[in-house]
């Protein structure tokens, strides 16, 4: 599999209601973005199905041909991930084991990893994971109580451990994206920083990256 440099996350709790978010979805697919993670921590199911066939449908309007088409991913919620018909989930330290993850969601959905250090990345190249992420790389508000700071140079260290695809992730801005690609990433996850007119933001982003 291939990533593209940019991986959007909407985070739920970045915004005031479903329909903020829905819109920030709708300018991130017009400035090309075509990965995304839909992250909800604090809904009901309910809730959080709804939304997530919502972004489904914008992903199926967007109208970009393959291999460039746009793909959904569900953070934690593989059951959701599967009713939601999303193309990946993406699991945290503490989510379901990757193997459970694999069962519900089947052979041909992406699965992700999130890692926090040199150990954690070496155990989940071992997993059944399309790619693994790092992070943060740099100090990052978006979680309440976050990991160490691994910098650039975990980044470079955890590329030498896994051949798999790796997505940076944590603090990350249009001025150090480049840097942190040059460091051996091959994809960028952003959350704080694709907000500010998204669409803008997001092609500003492709073109440091591209």
């Amino acid at each position: 599999m291939r990533l593209p440099p940019l991986y959007a996350i909407l985070d739920a709790s970045n915004f005031a209601d479903a329909g903020g978010m829905l819109r920030t979805a709708e300018e991130l697919l017009a400035g090309g973005c075509s990965l995304m993670q839909y992250r909800n921590k604090s809904g009901k199911a309910r809730e959080m199905l709804d939304e997530a066939r919502e972004l489904k449908g914008l992903a199926g309007r967007a109208g970009m041909p393959a291999p460039h088409r746009v793909r959904l991913i569900m953070n934690d919620r593989a059951d959701l991930c599967v009713a939601a018909e999303f193309d990946g989930l993406h699991l945290g330290q503490d989510d379901l084991s990757p193997e459970a993850a694999r069962r519900i969601i089947g052979p041909d959905r992406w699965l992700g990893i999130s890692t926090h250090n040199l150990e954690q990345i070496a155990e989940a190249d071992k997993a059944d994971a399309d790619y693994l992420a790092i992070g943060p790389v740099f100090a990052t508000a978006s979680k309440a109580s976050p990991d160490p700071v691994v910098g650039l140079e975990g980044v470079r260290r955890a590329r030498k451990l896994t051949r798999k695809p790796l997505v940076a992730i944590g603090g990350i801005t249009r001025t150090t994206a480049r840097s942190v690609i040059d460091a051996g990433a091959d994809s960028v996850a952003v959350i704080s920083d694709l907000l500010p007119d998204p669409r803008k933001s997001t092609e500003e982003f492709f073109a440091v990256l591209r």
